[in-house]
């Protein structure tokens, strides 16, 4: 039995879910969201609660029973409340602007990064005299924010020896040693 497939997922006030063929689609204050769903996964919708049964106890129809009920509690709770991911820029000379939708990184490279942020994702950013500067996004689809995060970390990842780079706020870095002198 999948523990997660099974558990009921409440819509909560001010969201609206419906079922157009196989595609499950949530509305609410925040933006709109579609899934689709395998035809292996029956949904049904009734009382402000989404159920999730699948057709037999097939090893891929009980992972995918567990994946579609997270996948719509995700949507529903991103419609209903949203999304944040905080990430800070470790380093000498590392700055961040926002300009329309674009972030303009200076991550110690000889050319600033312009990163395109998609239409989806609000980006702020944050930067206080002696503090590292924070990049704030905002969104209703969690894969989403969820990508362009990544992404943004993959352009200078933390190293182990100074741990300069881009960190997701509250991670830590595991340090290494560097090296020994020999004499």
């Amino acid at each position: 039995m999948s523990r997660i497939g099974n558990a009921p997922v409440e819509i909560p006030e001010g969201v609206e879910a419906r079922m157009e063929g196989q595609t499950l689609i949530v509305k609410g204050p925040k933006g709109e969201l579609t899934q689709d769903v395998d035809s292996c996964i029956t949904v049904s919708i009734a009382d402000g609660i989404i159920t999730f049964d699948r057709e037999n106890d097939h090893k891929d129809q009980r992972s995918m029973h567990g994946l579609y009920r997270s996948l719509a509690s995700n949507m529903v709770e991103g419609v209903s409340k949203g999304y944040t991911t905080k990430q800070e820029l470790v380093g000498v000379g590392y700055r961040a602007a926002v300009q329309g939708q674009k972030l303009d990184l200076a991550l110690g490279f000889s050319h600033n990064i312009l990163f395109e942020i998609p239409a989806e994702v609000k980006v702020k950013t944050e930067q206080e005299r002696g503090k590292n500067p924070i990049v704030t996004l905002e969104s209703h689809d969690k894969q989403l924010i969820g990508q362009v995060a990544a992404k943004i970390r993959s352009l200078r990842k933390p190293e182990p020896y100074k741990g300069k780079g881009i960190r997701f706020v509250g991670e830590h870095i595991r340090r290494k040693a560097g090296k020994s002198a020999a004499k």
